[in-house]
């Protein structure tokens, strides 16, 4: 029997040496803390299992959905395992508790699941303190009693919260007095920081520190690139000029007509769109790479097609081929043209597209 193979030429290439090299950077950066890996999200579109393979030098794997984590332990992931948002029912501990999986605790009502829950062995716990992100955790007038609490009913407690400015002008200084202020005296481990923390404020490295999107090869930060960081884009997407046209003075290409020619030129057709996670709100303009060199795309973003200008590329033809992001093009880049962010773009993956390995 022949093997099928898909013939549409978008791929998308996973470079498990370019996440072991950032996970080597996060680790350069904080040499004196246990590193979480965060994998949520189907560790940033670049597979679940695939990255816990090539993170295998972290201390941990941290991430949001309690599926995941199973499918971890059951593939015989031993580290520890901590779940980003804790658990959202009583019927979670008792798999949480068998696996030995750490959560957060955030707030009132998972605290009294806690409490009441009856479990075979006692479930490790990151308290989480809000210090200004006003999104998940304690305030702190609260802390201090659910710490009590906590005591009573967890295993070991661990001290955590989440900056919202560490990639920005405000910074962590502000977080980091109150979560300092609140928790002074409390001999117990701590995380705080994130990608940008873990790059730009060492004073906040503690006992674990939580990369995330520095391991997939993406800057946290909007004006230092990726490159300058020495991180290296683990996801490449590519494909191919499926269609190459000539434009008279005043055509337009794509839905809505929103790119009409000036004068003639030459432009191509990629095999990419929106349904494989192209953004379609992406504009004339967004970089994009055809034989390697630098250009742009042009019209509205389709289903299944974009379109590239060829001018300067004049050895561009049937089945050139075209990087939408990743070596060469970083995400970063391509994700500001389109007014959104790299997490995005990777996260946004379709399941359609092939999938290659390398490194």
């Amino acid at each position: 029997m022949v093997e099928w193979r898909p013939v549409r030429p978008i791929r998308v290439r996973i470079d498990s040496a370019a996440l072991r090299h950032n996970l080597s950077a996060a680790k350069r950066h904080a040499p004196r803390s246990r590193i979480w890996a965060v994998v949520k999200a189907n560790a940033y579109g670049h597979g679940l299992a695939r990255a816990a393979r090539a993170l295998a030098e972290a201390d941990g794997l941290a991430l949001i959905e309690l599926e995941g984590a199973l499918e971890l332990r059951k593939a015989g992931e031993r580290r520890p395992i901590l779940l980003l948002h804790g658990f959202f029912s009583p019927q979670e501990l008792e798999p949480i508790a068998a696996h030995g999986l750490a959560v957060v605790v955030h707030d009132a009502e998972q605290m009294a699941i806690l409490e009441k829950a009856r479990l075979s062995k006692k479930i490790a716990v990151y308290a989480k303190l809000n210090t200004g992100m006003n999104r998940l955790g304690f305030a702190e007038g609260d802390f201090p009693s659910a710490l009590e609490r906590l005591r009573r009913c967890a295993g070991e407690i661990t001290l955590m919260t989440h900056f919202a400015d560490a990639d920005g002008e405000r910074g962590v200084r502000w977080q980091l007095e109150r979560f300092e202020a609140t928790t002074a005296g409390a001999k117990l481990p701590r995380s705080l920081a994130n990608s940008a923390a873990i790059l730009r404020f060492p004073e906040t490295h503690a006992d674990w520190v939580r990369p995330g999107i520095m391991l997939y090869g993406c800057s946290p930060f909007p004006d230092e690139s990726a490159e300058k960081l020495e991180l290296r884009p683990a996801m490449t997407l590519s494909s191919e000029l499926i269609a190459v046209r000539t434009l008279r003075a005043g055509d337009s290409v794509g839905y809505g007509c929103t790119f009409t020619a000036s004068e003639p030129m030459r432009v191509g057709v990629v095999a990419c769109g929106y349904a494989d996670g192209y953004p379609r709100h992406a504009p004339t303009g967004t970089p994009i790479l055809v034989c390697g060199k630098r250009t742009r795309t042009l019209g509205r973003v389709a289903m299944d097609m974009l379109f590239a200008d060829l001018t300067g590329v004049p050895e561009a033809a049937l089945g050139s081929p075209v990087t939408l992001w990743g070596e060469g093009l970083s995400a970063d880049e391509v994700a500001a043209s389109a007014g959104t962010v790299s997490y995005e773009l990777l996260c946004a993956l379709s399941p359609r597209v092939p999938e290659t390995e390398s490194g």
